[in-house]
């Protein structure tokens, strides 16, 4: 067992975009990566183990139930899994361990949270033939590092789980396919994890559940605003709210002004007006139909070896092969 972590964040990013999103004209926004610092990393994971949020069991569940029927058409090749976004690790234990029955692996988790990189270390870090080298770094970025690393022969299995491709707008997760594909070799594989339609009320009740934690995860962006860039955030003068687009098909997260106000963020470089009811959109969360995943990923460069769908919990894992 190895464990290490590469680090590489920038205070002075953070800023430049909390100023572009608060600015910009029409819609507020910030990035969802920002969501998930310590506090918010924390709190995503008693999220996952609401009875409302059923995406995280539903995806746990397929790799548990799949992981050995994932690995084997990889096969007989010697492996190296690289997982974008791993948060603690929990639910990729099912493929690691279908591998180390097998071969010594190298594990590759890439997150912008130093803490749930720990959280992986310590999850993972104990398992035989598993190495664990973390990378706090943006995807693409820990990708092309990781695969820079590729022994003679091996093959890459990408990760990218719990559906946090939903987080981009549809022509932005295409073209985010495709830069993935880039950095692969033909034979490489990626696991995409998607969540798929089901109806509203069942959705939205996962993003805004009756306990607030989610409310909470929420309105710790704005936290952490005042904590890493100086702002003055009154967090009382705002509440979470989840709207689902009929047209867009998505869950959509968002922070409400409840009056006039004046937020002034030194980090940032900025002072930001807020009317009454104008909000900040945090979060996307699209959701797809089944088929609409695998044409997704032949657009990319990708043939779908297999799709396992829980039917507990509406939900895809996706088995691509890079062509």
């Amino acid at each position: 067992m190895q464990t290490e972590t590469v680090a590489q964040f920038s205070i002075s990013d953070f800023g430049a975009e909390v100023r572009s999103g608060l600015t910009q004209q029409g819609q507020k926004e910030l990035p969802s990566k920002y969501l998930y610092d310590d506090v918010g990393s924390a709190l995503f994971e008693v999220i996952t183990l609401l009875p409302e949020y059923g995406l995280s069991r539903a995806d746990e569940r397929l790799l548990k139930g799949h992981a050995e029927d994932i690995v084997r058409p990889l096969l007989p090749a010697p492996i190296f899994v690289a997982e974008l976004g791993s948060g603690s690790g929990k639910k990729t234990r099912w493929i690691l361990q279908a591998l180390a029955r097998r071969q010594r692996t190298r594990y590759y988790p890439i997150e912008i949270s130093p803490t749930a990189l720990a959280q992986c270390a310590k999850e993972l870090g104990q398992m035989h033939w598993v190495s664990v080298v973390g990378f706090e770094r943006p995807y693409l970025d820990g990708l092309r590092s990781v695969a820079a690393g590729r022994q003679p022969g091996e093959r890459l299995l990408v990760l990218f789980l719990g559906s946090t491709i939903g987080n981009f707008d549809r022509p932005a997760g295409d073209q985010f396919l495709k830069e993935v594909r880039r950095r692969l070799q033909p034979g490489d594989a990626l696991l995409l994890g998607a969540d798929l339609e089901k109806p509203m009320p069942q959705m939205l009740r996962a993003y805004d559940d009756p306990l607030g934690v989610t409310s909470a995860f929420d309105l710790n962006l704005l936290a952490r605003i005042n904590r890493e860039l100086g702002g003055d955030f009154d967090l009382s003068a705002f509440r979470h709210a989840a709207r689902y687009d009929q047209g867009e098909r998505r869950v959509e997260m968002h922070l409400v002004s409840l009056r006039r106000q004046e937020v002034a963020i030194p980090g940032a470089s900025c002072v930001v007006q807020f009317e009454e009811g104008e909000t900040i959109w945090t979060e996307s969360s699209h959701k797809y139909a089944a088929a609409e995943i695998t044409e997704m990923g032949r657009l990319s460069g990708f043939r779908t070896e297999a799709q396992w769908v829980d039917q507990e919990w509406p939900f895809a894992q996706t088995l691509l092969i890079a062509e």
